[in-house]
């Protein structure tokens, strides 16, 4: 082992939970400092190919878990939808960052919302429902129009139906599978933004430049960078996101999702935190001195942060589904970084890769 007082040196080995493209990349940017990825997923995944070591074993077989904490310096996990249970099991064994608390508190939507709004910190209208009469009440309570969100795996706007008024709550229940949800007012936005942000064991933060991001399809498509708000808004969102991290002792990189508000009411609404690296800063490869991966790692790893200084104006699309058909000619594009992770398949909704373009500052980013 080459855990040194709760640091990982050199050497050492970084378990994630997780075979998707976030672990694909955190395991790239471990490489650069001479540290050793192992794997543990349910099946196969992109980022297999670039780790040292695999574990196929379900996060339920706590055998399996015993010795794949046993193996490494550390644990994190490239997504929250990991099982409580699984956590508990491996911090017998390793230090797990983000903690155990950090994941039980984001992977379900009620607990972080009831987490943010404790914080003071402006949220959605929302309410529980746990069956349909339960759903009439809280649209009662919260009005039209509203999301019905379910409270775990969620994401890429699975799990979710809008609510309008010609909306029968009793078919909107159904199609999120009729299982505990959140009913969220719909909150009017100019923009939606983020916060990419780090910190380390030793309580030290740094954030990353406020990023403007646009969906399709419920799926991240584009993200810009610098956001196009006033510095004071910027630092307000910034704030947040450390107070988050702050009130979790929260080790590692975050992202904190927010509205701008278009309407009276907070300026900055906190739609949704992610306890891990985050599509809105893939940007940061080439567009900041050091990557949301490479600071992930420093971060849990309880190494000093990385300077996050943007090094100008970015644009970050995403390649989803048939997208990745236009690789060559990105790759004749001047200045355009590819990342493709390496899925076999390309499908409706799935991230295939991202293109990165950086711009000079002053430039124009479309």
């Amino acid at each position: 082992m080459t855990r040194e007082a709760g640091m990982v040196t050199p050497g050492g080995t970084i378990g994630i939970l997780g075979a998707g493209q976030l672990g694909r990349m955190l395991a790239l940017a471990a490489a650069e400092f001479g540290l050793r990825i192992h794997i543990f997923a349910p099946e196969s995944g992109p980022a297999f190919d670039v780790a040292a070591t695999t574990t196929i074993a379900a996060y339920e077989d706590e055998a399996a878990l015993e010795a794949f904490a046993r193996a490494v310096d550390v644990v994190t996990y490239e997504f929250e939808n990991v099982p409580g249970r699984t956590a508990d099991v491996l911090v017998r064994h390793a230090p797990v960052r983000p903690g155990p608390r950090a994941l039980a508190v984001m992977q379900d939507r009620l607990h972080e919302k009831d987490f943010v709004t404790g914080l003071g910190i402006p949220t959605a209208r929302y309410a529980a429902v746990d069956d349909l009469p339960g759903l009439r009440q809280a649209l009662a309570a919260v009005g039209l129009p509203a999301v019905l969100k379910t409270r775990r795996f969620g994401y890429d706007g699975k799990g979710q139906v809008l609510l309008r008024d010609a909306t029968d709550p009793e078919a909107a229940w159904r199609a999120v599978g009729a299982v505990p949800c959140i009913l969220e007012g719909f909150v009017p936005f100019e923009r939606e933004v983020s916060v990419v942000a780090a910190r380390s064991v030793d309580g030290a933060f740094a954030a990353y430049d406020l990023c403007a991001n646009t969906h399709r399809d419920h799926i991240l498509h584009r993200t810009l960078v610098p956001a196009g708000v006033s510095p004071r808004l910027e630092q307000q969102a910034i704030e947040m996101a450390r107070r988050i991290a702050e009130a979790l002792d929260y080790v590692g990189v975050l992202a904190v999702e927010m509205f701008l508000g278009a309407e009276s009411g907070p300026e900055l609404v906190v739609n949704e935190i992610a306890p891990r690296v985050h599509n809105s800063g893939h940007w940061t490869i080439e567009g900041a001195r050091t990557s949301q991966f490479a600071q992930h790692i420093r971060s849990v790893c309880g190494w000093p942060l990385g300077l996050p200084e943007r090094l100008g104006r970015i644009e970050m699309e995403n390649l989803i589904g048939s997208d990745i058909d236009g690789w060559r000619r990105i790759l004749q594009e001047p200045g355009a970084s590819l990342h493709l992770y390496g899925k076999r398949q390309a499908r409706p909704g799935r991230k295939m890769g991202h293109v990165t373009r950086v711009f000079p500052e002053g430039g124009t980013a479309s």
